[in-house]
């Protein structure tokens, strides 16, 4: 009797069956992957759940028996071996300077050179999509659209915001029980880190939501703290990006590229901020234990509650921490 053990690997929405000994462990996977994929191991990634969670090579635990994943879902997260050849194609080409062969520019009477000059200085530097997640061309586009908008330019000119690298968040590594860090601002602009894909990686979230979370972080170059002054001047940023936004309203929102209304990973009011704002990170539904009550009961009663329902709850808690702030600043003001 053949005591193989089959599992079946998801890479891009392709189901990939593999036979292996009974005495096989996740290393043996990885190389059989290798094997039969052509996908090296240091590319290599695995979503497993449920409770296992992200792993790589080289493993944590190298001996995992595979019959213990027998009953889980195993999604390789790695590019095809085309997508590789592509983006190493396409880096050696960004990096290799090429002769110009356009003619000396003549300046024109019509252009304002000044605003010309400091969108080069103040802007996002560097773009960079994840290139071991599905389609990382399709994440440079959404990131790319991001730096061009007119209303995200317009704000870093008049704030002179200066932001090295752009670049996109893998779900996975954001995301637990109780929230999901939606932003990530490091070292005040060094690098600003974006929350674009679903959970499911089916699909990019609503453009507008997070173009706002984009202004949260660029908050964060100048204020770490969520202060005042840190929510007046997140504030004053979309403001001015809506403002200075010339397709506002000229276009539906579901005729854009990166809405996918019907991913399932996505909810409506999603983009509601839980009030989880730690080391200048936009958490979604994060909350400390002290405004759970504390207690494990108050803990369970939060697990046991639908992911609808928690996130009503984090908008209820956002909305008392709003008000309670504003009568605080505003309670030794003189009524005008």
């Amino acid at each position: 009797m053949d005591d193989s053990i089959i599992l079946t690997v998801h890479h891009h929405g392709t189901p990939h069956t593999f036979s292996l000994p009974p005495s096989s462990t996740i290393t043996d996977l990885s190389s059989q992957i290798h094997t039969s994929l052509s996908i090296p191991q240091d590319h290599q990634k695995f979503m497993i759940t449920p409770k296992t969670g992200l792993i790589k090579p080289p493993f944590s635990d190298p001996t995992l028996p595979l019959s213990t994943l027998l009953s889980k879902k195993i999604v390789l997260l790695a590019p095809l071996p085309s997508e590789l050849s592509s983006l190493s194609a396409a880096s050696a080409t960004t990096l290799k300077p090429r002769p110009s062969i356009l003619k000396p520019a003549t300046p024109s009477r019509h252009r304002d050179w000044r605003k010309t000059q400091e969108e080069s200085t103040y802007t996002f530097h560097q773009i960079l999509p994840l290139p071991y997640l599905p389609n990382p061309s399709r994440s440079a586009r959404f990131l790319e659209r991001l730096r061009d908008d007119a209303g995200i330019k317009a704000s870093m000119r008049k704030h002179k915001f200066s932001v090295g690298v752009l670049t996109e968040m893998n779900p996975a590594e954001h995301t637990t029980h109780e929230s999901r860090t939606l932003g990530l601002n490091r070292n005040r602009g060094q690098v600003i880190e974006l929350r674009l894909r679903t959970d499911a990686y089916d699909g990019y979230r609503d453009y507008k939501v997070i173009r706002n979370t984009l202004c949260h972080e660029l908050a964060h170059n100048v204020h770490g703290e969520h202060d005042r002054k840190f929510w007046d001047l997140t504030k004053d940023i979309e403001r001015e990006v809506e403002k200075n936004d010339w397709r506002r309203g000229g276009q539906a929102l579901t005729s854009e590229e990166f809405y996918n209304p019907s991913d399932a990973g996505v909810e409506d009011g999603e983009h509601v901020d839980g009030g989880g704002w730690t080391g200048g990170e936009f958490v979604l539904g994060g909350r400390k234990k002290e405004e759970m009550g504390g207690g494990p009961a108050a803990q369970e009663a939060v697990q046991n509650l639908s992911r609808r329902e928690i996130l009503a709850k984090a908008a209820e808690e956002r909305f008392k921490r709003q008000n309670e702030c504003q009568r605080g600043k505003g309670g030794g003001r003189p009524a005008s």
